[in-house]
């Protein structure tokens, strides 16, 4: 009965965000090339989603490490959907990385567009990695940070697995730093084998200390990419000793 009850919230909650979104989108499109008063209408949907269940709880970590006033090239593991809406408890305008196939989900689909998401075409590597840094570091001229899950796709079992370069060239073609972040805790926002909520919820955001941009430009890319998976690896084992 909750779950539906808080499903239901959820998705009037996901209308009018996603109303205001557009609104504010051709509002300020002229003078906010960044879009970063349509990141503040995600951060607002991912927030009130996360602050609503009062068994939920949240942990964030490493905040220290970021600037506010600089862009990266955001590294993540991916373990569910609800990836997504953990990282917008970041203080950082973003603009996310994504298959093709979750812009044609309703409501989520059109709110990534109207943020300025990259959609990709997974299959077509060469195409996918040259999208990623060509539009990339347009929204990186215009101070917003790239999000990128460097595996590519979903863990199945909850581990980090082998990283693809797409994120850590980026990096090097821009000249930005690369900012790691481990989260634990997505996978289970549901019970096992069900749509009903976890309502004993745990999320844990962990911020790793950025790799400097003068690293990375001297750094091979597929040695910077094994470097950062077991840098991020490390640190989600501390994290699930600390659960």
């Amino acid at each position: 009965m909750f779950s539906f009850i808080f499903a239901l919230y959820v998705l009037i909650e996901l209308t009018f965000w996603f109303i205001v979104s557009w609104i504010v989108l051709a509002v300020c499109y002229p003078f906010d090339k960044g879009r970063k008063a349509v990141h503040w209408c995600s951060k607002m949907i991912c927030m009130f989603f996360w602050k609503v269940p009062p068994t939920w709880k949240q942990r964030v970590e490493g905040l220290e490490h970021i600037d506010p006033k600089k862009s990266y090239v955001i590294t993540i593991n991916h373990q569910s959907m609800a990836d997504i809406i953990s990282l917008y408890f970041l203080p950082l305008n973003f603009r996310w990385v994504s298959k093709e196939e979750v812009f044609r989900i309703p409501y989520i689909g059109q709110l990534l567009i109207a943020h300025g998401d990259i959609p990709i075409q997974r299959g077509r590597a060469s195409e996918a990695m040259a999208k990623v840094v060509n539009d990339g570091k347009m929204w990186i001229s215009r101070g917003a940070s790239i999000a990128i899950f460097p595996e590519g796709t979903r863990s199945k079992d909850g581990e980090i697995h082998r990283f693809k370069q797409g994120a850590f060239a980026l990096a090097k073609e821009a000249g930005v730093e690369i900012l790691p972040v481990v989260m634990d805790g997505t996978r289970n926002i549901f019970k096992p084998k069900s749509y009903w909520f976890n309502w004993k919820h745990r999320l844990t955001v962990k911020v790793l200390p950025p790799i400097s941009a003068e690293r990375v430009a001297t750094t091979d890319t597929a040695d910077m990419a094994k470097e950062v998976q077991e840098m991020m690896t490390e640190a989600l084992a501390q994290v699930r000793m600390q659960n």
